[in-house]
């Protein structure tokens, strides 16, 4: 009887044994991304896969706020994420993400320009916890032949003439920051007194904003059922070339320099596949796939040279003069208290 109870559990062992086995290969195999909706070229992820045989599962998010809970709450475990500055800076706080091993990064090193990972360091201090993947700047897209006044300040969009005709990016961050340049304040304001004057302000706007949106800003510039909107450069590219009418400027009075960033999860499961993902992703023949699709400005520095389209070359847009974005400032983290007070405002300015 011990005889056969000692073969019964070596067989069970080996069972055991074997569905670890199993379940570890699988993780070997595959790498969990979760990144902005529509933000990588679908040709490159199945490069990725084809070159390296590991399966990449996407999943997309439409905010930084909608993704921060789910990371947070470990719904899903995710391997590389594509957070936005602040972002990053509230996850490596909040012990969210583990540093990079720039020893397997080698495409990182090479081809990120040296300007983006300094301007990285006002949310990652040591560049340990990320790898700059695109960025821009918040400016207004207008169809000139509808719009007839100067477009070079934000004061524009409180411009009664333009009423039903205007778009403002529903985010509260992206919101608050435009009445606070207005009024001289950093985007990253913390004093109270000077938020609830920029709430005001914004609800003195509404009646004059058609809605509140994301991605839908690009649909209604196009099809023109808004003559003025509040967007991202990158978008704002690929919609000056597809309409010639369309134009983007940028505010004398300042705006937001915004960095999303590559990231590795604390909890990640398959960090060699993060990491080798990671590394594709900033390689120069993918990189440049992705800001064809895209339209984002990048920050590897050998994109342009391999980029065909001519007009796409030649964008100040896509590739601005450095003085562009000089002095221009980035989102920061102000904490778990001044998040909830800015989006409590926010909400306030839509309800009323």
């Amino acid at each position: 009887m011990k005889k056969i109870l000692a073969v019964m559990f070596l067989l069970i062992g080996f069972v055991f044994s074997g569905c670890g086995t199993g379940q570890n290969d699988a993780q070997k195999n595959e790498v969990y991304v979760y990144t902005w909706g529509d933000y990588i070229d679908p040709a490159t992820v199945e490069k990725f896969e084809q070159e390296t045989g590991i399966h990449v599962v996407l999943d997309t998010f439409d905010t930084n706020e909608s993704m921060y809970p789910r990371v947070s709450e470990g719904a899903v475990h995710y391997d590389v994420i594509c957070p936005s500055d602040y972002m990053i800076q509230k996850m490596i706080d909040n012990n969210l993400l583990q540093p990079l091993d720039f020893n397997k990064l080698p495409e990182a090193k090479k081809n990120i320009g040296e300007q983006f990972y300094n301007q990285s360091k006002t949310f990652d201090p040591d560049n340990k916890y990320s790898v700059p993947y695109a960025w821009g700047i918040v400016g207004i897209m207008y169809n000139k032949t509808k719009v007839d006044d100067p477009v070079d300040s934000w004061n524009i969009l409180w411009n009664e003439k333009y009423k039903d005709k205007i778009l403002m990016q529903d985010s509260p961050r992206d919101a608050f920051m435009i009445p606070l340049k207005i009024m001289g304040r950093s985007l990253n304001e913390t004093d109270k007194d000077q938020l609830e004057k920029a709430k005001e302000m914004l609800i003195k706007q509404k009646p004059l904003v058609q809605a509140y949106v994301i991605d839908e800003v690009k649909d209604k510039m196009i099809s023109g059922e808004a003559d003025i909107g509040v967007i991202f450069s990158g978008e704002a590219l690929l919609l000056t070339l597809e309409n010639h009418d369309l134009e983007f400027a940028i505010p004398k009075e300042g705006t937001n320099f915004w960095i999303d960033s590559w990231v590795v999860t604390k909890d990640a499961q398959n960090v060699d596949n993060a990491h080798k993902f990671i590394d594709f992703m900033c390689r120069p023949d993918v990189a440049v796939m992705n800001f064809n699709h895209l339209g984002y400005p990048t920050p590897n520095i050998a994109v342009r040279d391999l980029v065909e389209d001519d007009e796409y070359k030649n964008s100040p847009v896509a590739f601005p003069d450095p003085s562009t974005y000089e002095n221009q400032e980035t989102y920061k983290y102000l904490g778990n208290e001044m998040d909830m007070y800015y989006n409590r405002l926010w909400m306030q300015v839509k309800a009323d």
